[in-house]
């Protein structure tokens, strides 16, 4: 494959940050792109200048080697660097790795009603529950607690449901009992490589920030409690 033409990024995607004092902190990807032009318009001089062979076919490596460099840097030896002695970042290097444009930004997504926090062990639960910590079930089951607060108050509108939910009167707390004894949730630990990835637990509310996990049940999820977060949906 031969590259007549090199496609330029958009300039959100190596952008140049103003910093205080009238300094600027540029893209590792503009360097790349200023050595490819710069060594570009060199080689073009001197094939109109007639050089030697021998100098045209130099400037034709150098000219190569930049362009290798911008697609995946440090891939055919000793790495382009900057003024800090730091190698640059490629192209290659901006897509890949978990903190790549993949994996960071287009693979995952926001979801309404689920929550993700470090799991604790409860050894006193049984193998199908989980403990789940009080505010943010609160959070997971709104809906549903505005439909319970509709039901059994003289409450008409959801406004005037959120209204009495921030003022967290105790009978919120006796209906989200409630709700939670009639919904399951899943919980997902990431990566999920196989099916018992996620799975349904009966939630059991609980104090604290943390969920709660049977110490039985995390050989499926492959976790353990060394600092380990997991997803909770409500489905």
């Amino acid at each position: 494959m031969i590259i007549e033409n090199l496609p330029v990024l958009p300039p959100e995607l190596r952008p140049l940050v103003p910093l205080e004092g009238g300094r600027f902190a540029t893209s590792d990807l503009n360097d790349l792109y200023r050595r490819v032009i710069h060594r570009n318009n060199r080689l073009k001089r001197l094939i109109e200048l007639r050089a030697p062979g021998i100098i045209v076919k130099n400037e034709k490596r150098m000219l190569q080697e930049s362009v290798d460099a911008l697609f995946d840097n440090g891939r055919r030896g000793r790495p382009m660097v900057g003024s800090n002695k730091r190698p640059l970042k490629s192209i290659s290097d901006m897509l890949k790795g978990k903190q790549g444009r993949f994996r960071q930004n287009l693979l995952g997504k926001r979801v309404d009603y689920s929550g993700r926090t470090v799991i604790v062990v409860g050894p006193e639960l049984k193998l199908h529950q989980c403990g789940l910590p009080k505010k943010m079930a609160l959070e997971l089951f709104k809906p549903f607690i505005f439909h319970k607060l509709i039901d059994y108050q003289e409450i008409h509108t959801i406004k005037n449901a959120k209204k009495v939910l921030e003022e967290n009167p105790p009978e919120v707390w006796a209906i989200l009992e409630e709700v939670v004894r009639e919904h399951p949730v899943l919980l997902n630990r990431a990566p999920t490589l196989h099916r018992l990835g996620i799975q349904a637990f009966e939630p059991i509310l609980i104090e604290g920030k943390a969920i709660q996990l049977h110490p039985l049940v995390c050989t499926a999820f492959n976790a353990d409690f060394d600092g380990d977060q997991m997803a909770v949906h409500v489905p």
